[in-house]
């Protein structure tokens, strides 16, 4: 592929996406999995910077937006405008609201209206597995 050519990750097939993530980012991003409560990698990051879909690489959250809700998960109450969409997700016996990569269409985490204490009272829970951070330059 040239550098003026681009690929649109929803034509991935899931052999494709199966040789670009690992066991683990595969069963998360593209399978809708989780990762343990508390053993992301970026629960406790917080420098100033931005978010991005580990599978595609888009942008979706900025620090500012993140903030210590206790779940287990890195939180923040808004994504960047278009970024994510969402969809119901019945799974496990529970009605929830499932957050996917708008650029890539891989599972993120879900999002919950039970954080008053944020400017827009949701919380999106995301697993860091899904995630890439990248600090703003000093």
């Amino acid at each position: 592929m040239n550098e003026n050519e681009t690929v649109d990750p929803k034509t991935y097939t899931e052999a494709k996406w199966r040789t670009l993530l690992n066991p683990m980012e595969y069963h998360v991003l593209r399978e809708a999995g989780t990762e343990l409560p508390g053993s992301g990698t970026l629960i406790e990051e917080d420098r100033p910077g931005t978010y991005y879909c580990r599978a595609c690489g888009a942008k979706l959250f900025r620090s500012d937006a993140k903030f210590a809700s206790g779940c287990g998960w890195p939180a923040f109450f808004a994504a960047e405008e278009g970024a994510t969409y969402q969809i119901e997700d019945h799974s496990h016996g529970m009605h929830r609201i499932e957050v996917r990569c708008s650029n890539c269409e891989s599972h993120l985490g879900h999002i919950f209206d039970d954080a008053p204490q944020t400017p827009t009272g949701q919380r999106y829970c995301m697993n860091s597995i899904c995630l890439t951070f990248e600090p703003d330059p000093a």
